[in-house]
């Protein structure tokens, strides 16, 4: 398979939609006939019998698609329910025990500045966290599972973006500060 072919690959892999020949040919940068002879590489590829994917053409376009051999395992793995995406009070607590862990329910508390119980039992039920012992105080102490790296892509902890590249330099908080501002006043001045 050659470097188009596998770029097209990439881009139906990476669809949720069906792509045409147009589209993967703007996306790759080339003429739509190199695009479709990739296509032609590609269903030659697939068409060995012994990959679980197949490439279809459907609704005008082009995708990648489980072979039919694969539905019936297919309808049961995605029949399962699928893991709501993170509130922000989720995020703000697994945030927090990332970078400071282990840490207790209500040291997390005090740095979001609001209750955290419901958005900790949460992270812990989704397994992204797990206890971590007791601090000398008595409370449970929290840290990351393994659970959460993989789905955040981290190779370790210690992979976690650097807080400091965050931290707005005072022109920068200054700027910041006059456009909320504007934007306040603007909001104000509409209602």
């Amino acid at each position: 398979m050659n470097e188009l072919a596998r770029i097209v690959e990439a881009l139906l892999f990476l669809s949720p939609e069906p792509l045409s020949a147009s589209e993967l040919a703007d996306a790759a940068e080339v003429g739509e006939g190199e695009v479709v002879e990739a296509l032609a590489r590609l269903r030659e590829h697939y068409a060995d019998g012994f990959r679980g994917v197949v490439l279809r053409e459907v609704a005008g376009g082009f995708t990648l698609a489980t072979d039919p051999v694969a539905e019936r395992a297919a309808r049961r793995l995605l029949a399962r329910p699928r893991t709501p995406p993170l509130t922000q009070a989720q995020a703000e607590c697994l945030a927090i025990t990332a970078y400071l862990q282990p840490v207790s329910r209500p040291e997390i508390a005090r740095i979001r500045g609001v209750a955290s119980e419901s958005a900790v039992g949460t992270l812990l039920e989704r397994g992204l966290i797990e206890e971590a012992g007791r601090s000398r105080f008595g409370a449970i102490l929290y840290r990351t599972t393994d659970l959460f790296q993989k789905l955040f892509g981290l190779s370790g902890l210690d992979a976690l973006p650097d807080p400091a590249g965050f931290d707005p330099s005072p022109e920068e908080a200054g700027e910041l500060r006059e456009r909320l501002l504007r934007a306040g006043e603007q909001r104000a001045g509409a209602g």
